[in-house]
């Protein structure tokens, strides 16, 4: 059964999530780092993220659970990671033009949810102003990409540690199902009377 195969390994999800929250809190104590070197960090994680998922696929396989989308998403991170390495330049240039790209389109179609849940719903223009902060953010990382790593160094180091929070949280519950299953099979076994 993959969920215990998956259990029986919580100590992974654990680790996954601190070495998330370790690269978030390295953006806020050392915010003056290369851009490079952020960079070289972030193939570092893509990769060792690559490495877990990867592994967690190659156990579901044995499992003959749904293992392809981990198996595939783990091979993923592995060449994004490699490919940071190799040409981290690139991979620097794109990340920010990518992530400026996806805020703007993201705020555009928070404008247009907006925009069709007026008659729906109260205080849209919440969402509105979201998706016009959303679009400002963008603009800025497109047009001062070195403004605009800043910022996403920032972002990304809240959005690790809250993460990681969450995916620490996550093993410990994998954990405790993992101590639960072997009662719950007894239990299931045991005849009724």
């Amino acid at each position: 059964m993959m969920l215990s195969a998956i259990s029986r390994t919580w100590w992974l999800v654990a680790l996954r999530g601190a070495l998330t929250i370790v690269f978030g809190a390295a953006a806020f104590v050392w915010p003056g780092l290369t851009f490079d070197v952020l960079v070289l960090l972030f193939g570092a994680y893509a990769f060792v993220d690559g490495v877990v998922v990867l592994s967690f696929g190659l156990m579901a396989a044995g499992e003959h659970g749904r293992w392809w989308p981990l198996v595939v998403g783990g091979i993923v991170g592995l060449a994004i990671g490699v490919l940071t390495f190799v040409q981290p330049a690139a991979t620097a240039l794109a990340l920010v033009y990518v992530i400026g790209a996806w805020a703007i389109v993201t705020g555009v179609l928070e404008i247009i949810g907006a925009i069709r849940l007026r008659k729906v719903i109260t205080n849209e223009w919440l969402m509105g102003f979201s998706g016009a902060i959303s679009i400002v953010f963008g603009a800025v990382v497109l047009a001062q990409p070195g403004t605009g790593a800043l910022a996403l160094v920032f972002l990304f180091g809240y959005y690790a540690i809250l993460a990681g929070v969450s995916q620490i949280g996550l093993g410990f519950r994998l954990r405790r199902l993992g101590e639960a299953l072997p009662h719950r099979a007894q239990s299931a076994a045991s005849p009724s009377h």
